[in-house]
């Protein structure tokens, strides 16, 4: 099954719209959607090394468009569509507390969660609800979020067959340290947060 799965999203990767759905998922993980677009710009890359930069451009791109989108639901509909998103992520109660602080931060916030895998939704939303600067806002998710994918796409661009190679030959391992960062990753943000 495992193998299956890897086989399908690798076809996914060089399928002719897989441009257009990675698009979709970057802008949507930046301001609803739970799935990172790593899982889908990966395997893109590595079936197509050549492609790297654009496919870390489309990334990019929709992204930060994205996290407009959802600076916009921070800042004009909280109550109606961002409060219910933060509730589900767990960060409902810290909501007071952290919007008093998190504008004396300026560009921070932003700059770790478009670096990291914080959940960046959590992010666009704040920023729009605390009403830290637009231009601060934007300029910051493009420099973050840049530093991210072409990073990404420059290691996976010089060493992607070497690591294509050992992904195919050790897939469940692969897939058990992915798993686990994963739930990590969810782990620190439900209570470290």
């Amino acid at each position: 099954m495992l193998r299956g799965l890897y086989n399908w999203t690798m076809g996914l990767a060089g399928h002719r719209h897989a441009l257009w759905a990675l698009a979709i998922v970057s802008f949507a993980e930046s301001s609803i959607f739970p799935i990172p677009p790593d899982i889908l710009m990966i395997p893109m890359i590595l079936a197509r090394p050549n492609r790297a930069f654009l496919i870390a451009s489309v990334c990019l791109i929709a992204s930060v468009l994205g996290g407009i989108a959802g600076y916009t639901i921070g800042a004009l509909f909280y109550d109606q569509i961002g409060a219910p998103i933060l509730a589900a992520l767990g960060k409902a109660d810290a909501m007071a507390e952290f919007n008093t602080r998190f504008n004396d931060l300026g560009f921070w916030p932003v700059l770790i969660a478009g670096l990291t895998p914080f959940p960046y939704k959590v992010i666009t939303i704040m920023s729009g609800w605390t009403g830290l600067p637009l231009g601060t806002f934007i300029v910051t998710s493009i420099i973050a979020r840049g530093i991210r994918f072409f990073v990404i796409a420059a290691l996976l661009r010089q060493f992607g067959a070497p690591l294509r190679d050992f992904i195919e030959r050790r897939l469940g391992l692969m897939f058990t340290v992915f798993i686990i960062i994963l739930l990590g990753g969810f782990y620190a943000v439900r209570f470290i947060g």
